[in-house]
């Protein structure tokens, strides 16, 4: 099937330029760590030919990340992922490449080689995104958001959803829509991997005060252009860049999980002895 990218305004060509030429080159971080392909069967994402009938509408709302941020190869194949799509308009304000590069144990050479993009920022200084937020408002009608506690405010399902959920809308000056967000004003730059899809809707009758009314119901994708994905591979791709966003809205929370298990065994140790305490000093009071 000839692939049929869906259409770009003029106005933002800038943006993709800026997503597809400079940053793209870090596909190829973290070699030791390759893309995982095993399907995910519980979230695989909801792509299906033109032409499938779906017999049940498909439950987006449903889907869970699943993602575990102690998985290492995970988080590293995330921060490739992050510094490759999202860098160019979104940053990390709260975190510095230094202090990602000692939780992912990413080399100081590959760090400054692939991670840090070419505009004169060091490993001393936070992640910060390339597109200016003028320019944001004036091609986007909004300033890209900071992604630095994204997972924590809204977290890692809706993220993970938001970003399975892109489908095509000529009717939006992106030519995108999304059913997790309607009227988002982020374009689908996600759409080269996991392919250009059309939301299917169904006529939904329901009786309101006596009266028959017909709804749109959502109902399932139809996939209009392949990508360079496979479905599984895109659920695996999505689930690690939403893990190192759940980690860089916290970095210290696994060693603080650690900690917690320590912490609560000593509570429970001080108030056997401080019970033991107590009765001593009452023993002889009646």
């Amino acid at each position: 099937m000839t692939k049929h990218p869906t259409p770009v305004p003029a106005l933002l060509s800038p943006v993709y330029a800026l997503l597809r030429a400079g940053l793209l080159s870090f596909a190829l971080l973290l070699a030791p760590a390759p893309l995982l392909l095993a399907a995910e069967g519980a979230n695989a994402p909801a792509n299906a030919p033109v032409g499938t009938e779906e017999t049940k509408p498909v439950e987006w709302e449903s889907w869970r990340a699943g993602n575990e941020v102690s998985d290492l190869a995970s988080l590293q194949r995330g921060a490739r992922n992050f510094m490759s799509y999202c860098v160019g308009c979104h940053s990390l304000k709260y975190l510095r490449y230094q202090r990602m590069a000692a939780d992912l144990e990413i080399p100081g050479q590959l760090l400054t080689a692939n991670l840090i993009p070419p505009t004169g920022d060091g490993p001393r200084d936070y992640i910060t995104g390339v597109l200016q937020s003028a320019d944001g408002e004036a091609w986007f009608g909004k300033a890209p958001p900071d992604l630095s506690l994204i997972t924590r405010s809204k977290g890692a399902d809706y993220v993970y959803r938001f970003l399975k959920t892109f489908y095509s809308d000529p009717t939006r000056q992106t030519g995108s829509n999304n059913l997790a967000y309607d009227g988002a004003a982020m374009p689908a730059v996600l759409s080269d991997l996991e392919g250009v899809k059309a939301a299917v809707y169904r006529d939904v009758k329901t009786t309101v005060d006596g009266k028959i009314v017909v709804e749109k119901q959502f109902d399932h994708f139809e996939t209009t252009a392949p990508g360079n994905m496979t479905p599984e591979q895109f659920d695996v791709f999505v689930r690690d860049t939403v893990n190192f966003l759940d980690y860089a809205g916290e970095p210290a929370q696994v060693a603080r999980r650690g900690m917690g298990i320590w912490v609560v065994l000593f509570l429970l140790v001080f108030t056997g002895f401080a019970w033991l305490l107590k009765r001593e000093y009452w023993k002889e009071v009646h």
